[in-house]
């Protein structure tokens, strides 16, 4: 989940394979939900329509959810990400480099959802283990994961304002963003 919200944040192509027509609506919709507050602007088809499966080979970046039955159309594809939902595998092209998250937030990322998905990690390794330990609900799981990956924007971008610069040459200020800093 990590690599694709990492190349989803980094303007790949991503597409998603699955014979649930609801597994990849799903798929595409979570994607979504996890890069809030930001907002895709690229092309996002949950499910594409065999007849539009050219579209595939654009060189924009895109989030598409293509019928598994249609793999092999998907296999001369040189740089998509492909996630098979049902397999449970991400496949990225060589050609593909994707960036993840600076290491410290990856790790501390990482242990967060381990710790919402799966709590019995938690206490695993201890000797006395608490009596009990309880998985979420899923409504409750699904607002642990955002808020997971809520708190990781909020690392990413914490400081931003320091990167800001105001010009005050016209009648009003503009505000620019200095790279530089």
């Amino acid at each position: 989940v990590l690599f694709l919200f990492c190349a989803a944040l980094t303007e790949h192509k991503i597409l998603f394979l699955s014979s649930s027509y609801q597994r990849l609506t799903d798929a595409c919709r979570a994607l979504l939900a996890l890069m809030f507050p930001l907002k895709y602007s690229f092309t996002y088809v949950p499910i594409l329509p065999a007849q539009l499966l050219e579209v595939l080979s654009t060189p924009t970046p895109f989030i598409i959810g293509v019928h598994s039955i249609f793999q092999s159309e998907t296999q001369e594809l040189l740089d998509v990400v492909i996630a098979d939902l049902d397999g449970g595998t991400v496949n990225v092209p060589e050609c593909v480099h994707i960036s993840l998250l600076p290491e410290p937030l990856l790790q501390q990322t990482r242990e967060a959802l381990s710790m919402v998905l799966d709590p019995e990690l938690e206490v695993a390794d201890l000797a006395f283990p608490p009596s009990t330990v309880s998985a979420s609900s899923l409504k409750m799981q699904d607002k642990e994961i955002r808020a997971v990956f809520l708190r990781l924007f909020a690392q990413l971008l914490q400081g931003y304002r320091w990167c800001l610069h105001i010009i005050r040459i016209h009648p009003e200020p503009v505000i620019r963003f200095h790279k530089v800093r």
